[in-house]
């Protein structure tokens, strides 16, 4: 009985870890972008995006406590093979990687 809980305990783990990691990086063509990628280097991996969108200003507080404003994006691929990709950038770093169809 505990050999089976361990079992299914460790298969969902392993889904959850594999599904959060998709969820942190998107391919573009033969080029891997991942969650913290600043924007030149998403531009020069995946492209012209074919939407981007600025969303305002986002107040973060830094390392020495300081309230600064950052610039927010976001950033739309596709249609790939009927999905498209939504990047969101804070600051210009990458801070979130969604899909939908």
């Amino acid at each position: 009985m505990f050999r089976s809980f361990l079992f299914i305990s460790a298969l969902l783990l392993s889904t959850l870890s594999q599904s959060l990691w998709a969820a942190s990086t998107m391919r573009c063509n033969s080029h891997l972008i991942s969650l913290g990628e600043n924007q030149h280097s998403v531009l020069n991996k995946c492209g012209q995006p074919s939407e981007q969108s600025f969303l305002g200003y986002k107040e973060v507080v830094n390392a020495y406590h300081h309230v600064q404003e950052v610039k927010v994006e976001e950033w739309v691929y596709g249609p790939r093979s009927g999905m498209y990709h939504y990047l969101r950038f804070e600051g210009g770093a990458l801070i979130k990687i969604s899909s939908s169809r």
